[in-house]
């Protein structure tokens, strides 16, 4: 129970990465705010961990809205007394051919993946601070935010934000003590990467359904793309105490994809 009544916000946790570490938060004993666009996605999830004999409340949020994140929080709040930990997992991407790449297509991307985290991060950080007992904010990136892929730029460019917001956060947030950490997954099989199949497909970047996850999975070392299940053990441990002498970094989950 490495967890054991910690009160957690997932944002995106309908679906994914976000989802799977819902679930393995609850077996580990926490509170876990299911917080997704999709109301009755995030009610499906909430009433699954609970049948399993967990802890989950669904929080309607548009990540890029303040005014929804603050009330997101505040009901989460008020309901368990307070916020020990905040993982920033929403996010989303629209390929479109690097020379084609449009204003509202960088801005939207760039918004939810970008702007959701800061907000995201600020809101949590603020409760914690009234608190006045630290806490932890764990942040989605991508081996994407490390080097560029031309037909998904702006998805690129938000995750190398992500990690420039993961550094500028823990640096803020140290003396509250207040840890920012994330993650950065490579290839993993979860409903964001069949859109992007689908999505590679229709804009003429592979032929036919697999083609794109089987070209970006060949460099893996370990021969295989992830499951989100893959992923959970590194969100469980910096969502613990077993992370707090570690802040400002980005742990790599992808197979041995990038090495840097």
């Amino acid at each position: 129970m490495r967890l054991e009544d910690k009160r957690i916000v997932i944002t995106g946790a309908a679906q994914g990465i976000g989802l799977a570490s819902a679930k393995r938060f609850a077996e580990e004993g926490a509170i876990v705010g299911i917080a997704d666009l999709n109301e009755s996605a995030a009610r499906e999830a909430a009433e699954a961990i609970t049948a399993s004999g967990g802890r989950a409340m669904p929080l309607v949020m548009n990540v890029t809205e303040r005014a929804e994140v603050r009330a997101g929080l505040d009901t989460f709040v008020e309901a368990y007394g307070g916020l020990d930990a905040m993982f920033n997992n929403a996010g989303m991407n629209v390929p479109m051919p690097f020379l084609d790449i449009t204003e509202e297509n960088f801005e939207s991307v760039m918004r939810v993946n970008g702007l959701g985290v800061l907000i995201g991060t600020q809101e949590a950080a603020k409760r914690m601070i009234a608190q006045g007992k630290g806490g932890k904010i764990v942040n989605t990136a991508s081996i994407a935010g490390r080097q560029g892929y031309p037909d998904f730029a702006p998805y690129c460019a938000s995750k190398s934000a992500v990690i420039a917001l993961i550094q500028a956060g823990a640096r803020e947030l140290a003396k509250e003590g207040i840890t920012v950490n994330g993650f950065s997954p490579g290839v993993v099989t979860t409903p964001l990467w069949d859109k992007l199949d689908k999505d590679l497909m229709a804009m003429g970047a592979s032929e036919k359904e697999g083609d794109a996850i089987n070209a970006f999975s060949e460099n893996i070392l370990l021969g295989r793309p992830a499951v989100a299940e893959d992923i959970t053990g590194t969100t469980l441990f910096l969502a613990s105490s077993d992370s707090d002498y570690i802040t400002g970094q980005v742990v790599a989950i992808d197979g041995g994809m990038v090495l840097v």
